[in-house]
């Protein structure tokens, strides 16, 4: 793919000198596209952009979580020719959710619209967008493939479509706004909205969408645009299970108000696979005659607390992943502060116990303790996010 030709330059200097006068202030609209291995998508998207917002003053900003074909190197490639166009490079940190968040944050632009990579969103419907939020009665544009002609064709299987088709339902039950398509990735805001909403949004997954409107304390008014949902146009589907797995989290720490957020909820089903796992290899150790009770005890709990880790690492916190010499310093943590968190279930069981004579509260409330400081001390020390 070629990057964006002088002519088109040129071209841009005539038509919107105030977007590449630096003195002239921020522009109208930003659109934020956040990538990873889009590096053959790029440039189409600023071409398009180019030929469908007109005199709009804007700029993009492509949000990349350090993508290995080069999609980085591209964008600011594209961006020395044309400075509307900027790259914002993470590193270390992973998800489209909190990617579109930094881009926002990262803009002085008085509207922000969220587009995908892979080109399949229909760019010419953003002049559309746009003046539906200027005519002003909106809170959000949202372009649907639910309502009018829209259609989600693009999807690559009926699969898909039916995947999706259950995620909407799902996240209508929860949200406090009326809209067909809450699982779109291509709207439409105000800035200022934006920032009013930003300090109670999870980043959680893709959608994105359903975080701004679940997180809104009053319901939001929404205008649909309908679209037809294309085609890839090149590289491959971000989409696996692990997805459904934070989409899922996303409406559960939404439906709670955020008093279960969705790390403490993934935490707990690696630590309910622990359980099971121990148990697994207890029994098998004591079938097998080889070992007595004790050992066999011993070997379980530390191939839960192995098991634990990983999983954790590659799901709970698959954003911080450790790796190399930083993922065995981190199992090494891990362990020692399970430990700890064992030692705080059993002080807390026998207490319990000694007051209320309950030995399954006892035991419940002790295991849950234990597992909350396992929690808190584990993101701080091993992964080093705060809870």
């Amino acid at each position: 793919m070629t990057a964006i030709s002088s002519p088109l330059v040129a071209r841009d200097e005539v038509t919107r000198p105030a977007a590449q006068n630096p003195s002239a202030g921020a522009p109208e609209l930003c659109v934020i596209v956040p990538t990873f291995n889009e590096c053959d998508n790029v440039a189409v998207l600023v071409e398009r952009l180019d030929a469908v917002l007109g005199a709009v003053d804007w700029e993009v900003i492509f949000v990349d979580d350090d993508s290995p074909d080069g999609t980085a190197e591209r964008v600011r490639a594209l961006g020395a020719r044309d400075r509307r166009v900027r790259c914002l490079r993470r590193i270390g940190r992973r998800g489209l959710s909190s990617a579109c968040i930094e881009g926002v944050l990262s803009t002085s632009a008085r509207f922000v619209a969220v587009i995908d990579g892979d080109l399949q969103h229909d760019e010419s419907l953003l002049p559309s967008l746009l003046e539906t939020l200027k005519r002003g009665g909106v809170d959000v544009a949202v372009a649907s493939r639910h309502v009018g002609s829209g259609s989600s064709e693009g999807l690559s299987s009926e699969r898909r479509k039916r995947l999706s088709l259950y995620g909407i339902r799902l996240a209508q039950r929860l949200l406090k706004a009326e809209i067909a398509d809450p699982a779109s990735g291509f709207f439409m805001l105000r800035r200022e909205l934006f920032d009013d909403l930003v300090p109670r949004l999870s980043g959680v997954g893709t959608k994105i969408l359903i975080d701004l409107l679940a997180s809104s304390p009053q319901p939001l008014r929404v205008a649909e645009l309908p679209y037809r949902f294309r085609p890839r146009h090149a590289g491959e589907s971000k989409l696996d299970t692990f997805t459904g797995i934070e989409y899922m989290l996303l409406l559960a720490e939404k439906l709670s108000h955020r008093y279960f957020p969705h790390r403490l909820l993934l935490f707990g089903l690696v630590g309910a696979t622990g359980v099971v796992l121990n148990l697994v290899v207890l029994r098998l150790l004591m079938l097998s005659g080889w070992v007595g009770f004790t050992a066999a005890e011993a070997i379980a709990t530390v191939s839960a607390m192995v098991s634990n880790f990983f999983l954790n690492n590659s799901l709970t916190y698959r954003d911080c992943r450790l790796t190399g010499w930083q993922a065995i310093r981190g199992l090494l943590s891990f362990a020692a502060l399970c430990s700890l968190g064992a030692l705080t279930t059993i002080a807390v069981a026998r207490d319990l116990y000694q007051f209320s004579g309950m030995w399954l509260l006892a035991g419940f409330l002790g295991a849950v303790i234990g597992a909350l400081l396992n929690y808190a001390l584990t993101s701080i020390f091993t992964w080093k996010r705060q809870t």
